[in-house]
């Protein structure tokens, strides 16, 4: 019996040269039963162009789709996906944030991981900071109910080995994600009410309410620019975002929580983005105060 074959999507929104460093370290992998899904987020035609002439040049086995409009991270993902499943019945698909460099290994070991226990729906993998190549991003992650926010193990942690162990998790994050088809068919594709940002928190929870395990793989590892295709993590459009979401978030599973809980994850919501509008007006960053006005909206 072969390996499973695995579609690796994508998503390029104006960040050519990301997504083609990223290519070209996909093509160092030892896993060899993969397909490469580019999805083109409508990007400006000069970005699109030298994506694609790369692509032309390098090979025929990369799949390039443009859509004719942004869909966010989640619509353009679910494009990826329906074409993974559709098109190349694939086994797994593998949502890869294209700012990311991946080690040889990281798809071997998120592959065997999941083949040895049918109850994995989703595997994530170890991700540090780059070029900080040995700081952690995530390192597993859970789902703090009382802010309905994420929790990234390890997070700006030097690895000192502790976090070598294969654990059950509440979260995986989207910029790494190995999905089962049988998720997929189970719970559907990735939510695209919220555009970007939180549509992972928002597929995690139905993988668990479905009965799938959530694995975190440490063996896997990663190298991510952070939000390098959003401006970083405290741009304008990652506050604006980051501010909409959370709020639709826990308007959507207020009652998982109660009464009380939901009256202080709305409060708490609240007075820290008054705070940061508060904090970025002060030191002159008023796009950013905006941008979280916008977003609290």
């Amino acid at each position: 019996m072969g390996l499973p074959l695995v579609g690796i999507i994508l998503v390029n929104y104006n960040g050519a040269e990301d997504t083609i460093e990223c290519i070209k370290s996909l093509k160092k992998i030892k896993y060899n039963n993969y397909e490469v899904i580019i999805i083109d987020n409508k990007s400006s035609d000069d970005d699109y162009l030298k994506l694609k002439r790369y692509i032309d040049s390098c090979s025929n086995d990369i799949v390039l789709i443009r859509s004719k409009e942004n869909l966010g991270f989640a619509g353009g993902n679910n494009i990826g996906i329906e074409y993974a499943i559709n098109k190349l019945n694939c086994d797994y698909v593998l949502l890869l944030n294209n700012d990311t460099l991946v080690d040889e290994y990281f798809l071997d070991a998120l592959v065997d991981k999941s083949e040895r226990d049918s109850n994995i729906g989703v595997a994530g993998a170890k991700i540090y900071y780059y070029p900080e190549s040995n700081i952690i991003w995530y390192a597993g992650g859970e789902i703090n109910w009382k802010k309905f926010t994420s929790i990234h193990y390890g997070e700006k942690k030097e690895d000192l080995g502790n976090y070598n162990n294969d654990i059950e998790v509440d979260f995986i994050t989207g910029c790494v994600m190995l999905i089962k088809k049988e998720v997929l068919g189970k719970v559907g594709y990735l939510p695209e009410e919220f555009f970007m940002y939180y549509e992972d928190f928002d597929f995690c929870i139905k993988v668990k309410d479905a009965g799938f395990k959530l694995i975190y793989v440490s063996e896997s590892k990663v190298y991510h620019k952070i939000s390098s295709s959003t401006g970083g993590e405290e741009s304008a459009f990652s506050l604006e975002y980051g501010s909409k979401n959370r709020k639709k978030l826990i308007k959507k599973y207020r009652s998982r929580v109660g009464t009380f809980n939901f009256i202080y994850a709305i409060l708490y919501f609240y007075f820290t983005r008054i705070l940061k509008i508060i904090i970025f007006y002060l030191k002159g960053k008023k796009e950013k105060s905006l941008a979280i006005i916008k977003g609290m909206k």
